[in-house]
């Protein structure tokens, strides 16, 4: 049984993590100018964009949505892009600078909040998202914990859409991949659920960044165990 403090413990760490990457060199081979994080990018908003369109429809202006960990708001904005109302934007961050990153870059009336989602009803929502935000909490039982908070703050017929890598980086230990059977865990009672594999992992993408684009197209449509990252929707009951 894992310890009173460990949640407490695990969040200071991850915030620890993040201030000590933000803003620095570890951060260069995903800056947005480069070749293939441009392309990846690209790749991801797609894939998000047919989920979404299949899920919960194409008229996001209705939706009340919440955005967990989400860092300087980037996903938000491409959801108002897409139709989503600012009003029923909802951003929650630990990092404070972060929120305030995303607050100064995002359209006004989108809400913020510092910290958990327990200041938020049950049922409340219509969907919840997190991006890259499983990966980066190590402690097991904080991952479900989440995963019941994301469940429980969204109506009967919402869903969670939650975007990850599915292969451990042995450079970086501050972070561990999640798997397939684990998000069933994390959502077993899920009525409905999506799968999909996207994106050319990071390393060989960088590889190929001066190579013609269609041989990284070629590699991550038709060898899909070089694809590192999933998106994964499940609908409550």
């Amino acid at each position: 049984m894992d310890s009173p403090n460990t949640e407490s413990d695990e969040q200071a760490r991850i915030r620890a993590v993040y201030r000590e990457w933000h803003g620095g060199k570890e951060l260069a081979p995903y800056a947005w100018h480069r070749p293939e994080v441009m392309e990846q990018d690209a790749a991801r908003c797609r894939a998000a964009g047919g989920l979404l369109a299949a899920t919960v429809g194409h008229d996001l202006s209705r939706l009340r949505i919440v955005d967990v960990g989400c860092g300087s708001g980037g996903f938000l904005r491409q959801l108002i892009s897409w139709g989503a109302r600012p009003g029923n934007l909802i951003g929650t961050e630990y990092q404070e600078d972060r929120l305030d990153q995303a607050r100064a870059a995002t359209a006004r009336g989108v809400h913020w909040h510092l910290g958990d989602l327990d200041i938020f009803d049950d049922g409340s929502l219509d969907l919840a998202v997190a991006n890259t935000v499983f990966s980066s909490i190590l402690d097991e039982q904080m991952r479900h914990q989440l995963a019941d908070e994301m469940w429980r703050v969204l109506k009967p017929g919402a869903w969670c859409m939650v975007f990850d890598f599915r292969y451990n980086n042995p450079a970086n230990p501050n972070v561990r991949r999640v798997s397939r059977p684990q998000v069933r865990q994390y959502w077993p009672a899920a009525a409905g659920h999506h799968y999909q594999t996207l994106l050319l992992a990071p390393p060989i993408a960088r590889r190929l960044s001066r190579a013609p684009r269609l041989l990284s197209d070629l590699l991550a449509t038709f060898v899909p165990p070089l694809r590192s990252h999933f998106i994964y929707m499940a609908q409550k009951p």
